[in-house]
């Protein structure tokens, strides 16, 4: 009896621990889909290296300029803003409209739609590299023109010279990383970032170092680096047998893509472009303010460390506009929905990590900018406004993102617009200027911003259609293909 009573207890015991695991199961679940944020972290986490990698190649190239002197510091670092603002910002919103027609037609499975939309994209990307490129050339007058002063922006002009050929590598480069992705093929974009940054630091130093070109060899470094990504990855697409259902080589048929890639790619760049901008905006505005030195140099920290910490979100963001793409393709609005949840359940977790760090080690953290105490001091008096902005700007990448893959950018456009330009900008002139809150109001006004545009955002997400995006023109036909 003492025997079979102990066994029944057993059994009771296990029977309750079996139950309470699955109870705890079942809760888990509910806050959280485990297998889809397993998914999108395993998808975000290379794509948040390679675009960090990729951006560190111009960044390291200005650095090198800089040890010239620091007049080439001035004019490296004004060239890299200028061609961040027209040139590589640009790129980046272009391939965005690869998220939406190669994200839903590989859900769709419609395979081979996928190389004809990547070809098209690159020659529209190759049209405007070429247009951009005009701009480049007439660099200097352009920064006469803005009052900048004429030496450093002659330097600045050699500079950009040097940067042209990058500029459309950077563009193709762009645009296999978003066909990459909206296949869920990222694990090859940690080497194929990795390698090209490192070869990049003895490319730069030989030619900066070991040659007569000197301070023109840093932008031509940069150029010759960026070719050398697009090769490594356009090797990948075309010798990689993962890819040979979506790659079936270059096809004329492709021309017959371009218009209909042009209707989402220029309003994926606008919209893009538009927030972008309005970051660099701030930093002029700060220029004007009664002690312009500190002020730039607080607005430009401010600038910076956002960007740094959006840089986690568009890894994230990557995940969500691929994951929205992949089942409105399929013919699936209700996961599509689900993962967008997930998504920003893992931004909220990822933004507290980021606000807790930046709350604790703010003055470890301006120490990097600046050794000025009157900067540090200024800089900690910034942080309840700088994580106010970084909560808002995750919160609205994920939209934006979502609205990619939904295929929703021309309203996402209207909603940049209104939100930074006729919202954002003119309460931060009223803030700063008006009423003398100075580099606060700066500030402030883009918190109005970017609250405007996350709530803009949320609008078009919740009451707008979760539908796959029509094509103009028939894929049923194939077309002979002649490489």
């Amino acid at each position: 009896m003492p025997s079979s009573t102990s066994l029944d207890r057993v059994a009771l015991l296990s029977g309750y621990n079996h139950g309470n695991e699955e109870t705890k199961g079942r809760l888990w679940r509910r806050v959280l889909d485990l297998e889809e944020a397993n998914n999108q972290v395993f998808l975000s986490l290379p794509m948040i290296l390679s675009n960090v990698s990729y951006s560190s190649i111009t960044l390291v190239s200005v650095m090198f300029a800089g040890h010239h002197g620091e007049h080439e510091l001035a004019g490296a670092t004004l060239a890299n803003s200028w061609a961040c603002v027209t040139g590589f910002a640009f790129m980046i919103g272009l391939s965005g409209a690869l998220e939406t027609l190669c994200g839903q037609r590989f859900g769709e499975k419609l395979y081979r739609m996928l190389g004809l939309h990547l070809q098209a994209s690159c020659i529209i990307s190759c049209f405007f590299s070429g247009i951009i490129s005009i701009l480049w050339i007439y660099t200097e007058p352009i920064f006469v023109l803005l009052h900048q002063d004429p030496q450093i922006s002659k330097t600045a002009a050699l500079y950009m010279k040097h940067l042209i050929p990058g500029l459309f590598a950077y563009g193709f480069v762009q645009n296999i990383l978003r066909f990459l992705q909206t296949q869920s093929i990222v694990e090859p974009l940690i080497w194929f970032s990795i390698l090209p940054l490192g070869i990049h630091f003895g490319i730069v130093y030989s030619l900066v170092n070991w040659t007569s070109l000197g301070f023109k060899g840093a932008s031509l470094a940069a150029s010759i680096s960026l070719w050398i990504s697009f090769l490594l990855l356009a090797v990948y697409v075309v010798c990689t047998k993962k890819l040979k259902q979506t790659w079936e080589g270059l096809s004329s048929e492709s021309f017959r893509y371009i218009l209909t890639n042009l209707k989402v790619a220029l309003p994926s760049a606008a919209m893009f472009c538009l927030e972008d901008w309005a970051s660099e905006l701030l930093v002029l505005l700060a220029g004007l303010l009664p002690n312009p030195n500190v002020s730039t140099s607080l607005i430009a920290m401010c600038v910076n460390t956002e960007a740094i910490a959006f840089m986690f979100t568009c890894g994230l963001s990557a995940a969500a506009s691929t994951r929205v793409a992949n089942e409105l393709g399929a013919g699936n609005p209700d996961r599509a929905k689900s993962a967008m949840i997930v998504t920003l359940k893992l931004s909220t977790i990822l933004t507290l990590a980021v606000v807790l760090s930046l709350a604790f080690g703010h003055n470890v953290w301006a120490s990097f900018f600046s050794n000025s105490s009157i900067i540090v001091k200024q800089f900690a008096s910034m942080i309840p406004l700088l994580v106010i902005s970084i909560t808002f700007d995750s919160f609205q990448g994920i939209l934006s993102a979502v609205a990619r893959g939904c295929g929703s950018q021309h309203l996402a456009v209207w909603a940049n617009l209104g939100a930074f330009y006729f919202i954002g900008m003119p309460i931060a002139w009223l803030l700063g200027f008006m009423l003398k809150l100075y580099d606060k109001g700066l500030w402030t006004g883009l918190i109005c911003g970017l609250f405007c545009q996350a709530s803009a955002l949320l609008s078009i997400t919740l009451f707008g259609k979760w539908t796959k995006f029509d094509l103009s023109v028939e894929s049923g036909k194939k077309t002979q293909v002649f490489v």
